[in-house]
């Protein structure tokens, strides 16, 4: 059987009650969101005297983006649950099928409807949410939250290729590196070695001041020392990289976030599991769309003896569940017990199962 696949008028209806019921259920649930996020904060924002243009600019028109797309799901759920459902209790979905029209065309404006929101919740996950963050999490952390203190030791990293970097302590106060080695390999021989009491970081001529150091260089069997008080050495690590957080990943455009991945994995770096989990969460959050649009088409399009009442309740505990899901899949990714993308794409391959058995028994 061969299917139009043009917009019809049906189309055009449903595509404009599934949009506008979804910016609609955002704007009430984030207008809501803000007044209790206010009630919390309100005491930070004056004892720390923000001021309130960077309350509402720096602060909320950043967490607006941040918030949105975090809850996409939820708000794709309730709108395909509440306006699908009001056509059911209507017996607008008996009449349309009555048509000729099958339930698989009936899921075609559907499906271009959640094509829309995944491609503008990917939009704000690579351009918009990002350099928003950067304004949001900077006024969160002078305003709400503790300075920032880097409680790291023991730092080990590859800088390049055959060469690692071992610091036993990095202090935020004074950007100073304590007990610093530095050390490069060909195959498996060092050929120098480059120890310091500390090394502080000087912004004015972007390197790196070693004092007291030992420098040993290894040619064959022999061997050459050289110390000195202080040396100034230029390598591929700034002061910049001792600040990372867990947070910043979310600040990194997506080119700026898979540079950092490389660098990461390079050097060895523990936290780019983090840049890793941002990655994948990135794409995997908007192509929710698709699944969670069918699967809510398919519960609330028949009539229930509890109303649409009922079907709300279903669609918001289901969101929450795929919510839940995909945070706690990153656990998956920090435990090592499975792979980032597969960890970050399992939520959306268990409801896709879920989404494809209640398509399939739905016409029924």
């Amino acid at each position: 059987m061969k299917y139009n696949f043009n917009i019809t008028i049906l189309d055009k209806y449903i595509i404009k009650k599934f949009i506008g019921t979804y910016f609609f259920a955002i704007l009430l649930i984030i207008g809501i969101v803000i007044i209790f996020d206010i009630s919390e904060k309100i005491d930070d924002f004056v004892d720390k005297e923000a001021p309130l243009k960077a309350i509402i600019f720096n602060y909320y028109s950043n967490f607006i983006p941040y918030f949105m797309n975090m809850f996409s799901p939820m708000f794709v759920f309730i709108s395909v649950i509440f306006f699908t459902s009001k056509l059911a209790a209507n017996s607008e979905i008996v009449a349309i099928l009555a048509g000729g029209i099958s339930f698989k065309r009936i899921m075609y404006p559907y499906l271009i409807s959640a094509a829309v929101i995944a491609a503008f919740s990917l939009l704000l996950n690579l351009f918009v949410i990002p350099p928003a963050n950067k304004g949001r999490l900077a006024f969160e952390e002078k305003y709400i939250k503790k300075k920032y203190e880097n409680t790291g030791r023991n730092l080990h990293y590859q800088i390049s290729p055959g060469t690692f970097m071992y610091v036993e302590s990095f202090s935020t106060w004074n950007n100073t590196a304590y007990k610093f080695t530095l050390e490069s390999i060909e195959g498996n021989t060092i050929t120098s070695k480059l120890s310091a009491e500390t090394a502080a970081w000087d912004s004015t001529k972007g390197c790196w001041r070693l004092n007291n150091y030992h420098l040993r260089k290894y040619v064959g069997n022999s061997e050459s020392i050289t110390t000195g008080k202080t040396l100034d050495t230029t390598i591929a690590i700034t002061v910049s990289d001792f600040y990372r957080k867990k947070k910043m990943v979310e600040q990194l455009n997506y080119p700026q976030l898979n540079n950092m991945i490389e660098t990461q994995k390079m050097r060895g770096d523990q936290m780019v599991k983090y840049a890793l989990i941002e990655k994948h969460t990135r794409f995997a959050l908007p192509f929710s769309a698709f699944i969670l649009t069918i699967i809510g088409v398919s519960l609330s399009s028949q009539k229930r003896r509890g109303g649409i009442g009922m079907n709300i309740g279903i669609g918001i505990a289901l969101s929450f569940s795929y919510i839940l899901f995909l945070r706690f899949s990153q656990m998956f990714v920090h435990t090592g017990a499975l792979p980032p993308g597969f960890a970050l794409w399992l939520p959306n391959l268990l409801y896709a199962m879920i989404a494809f058995f209640l398509y399939r028994i739905a016409p029924k």
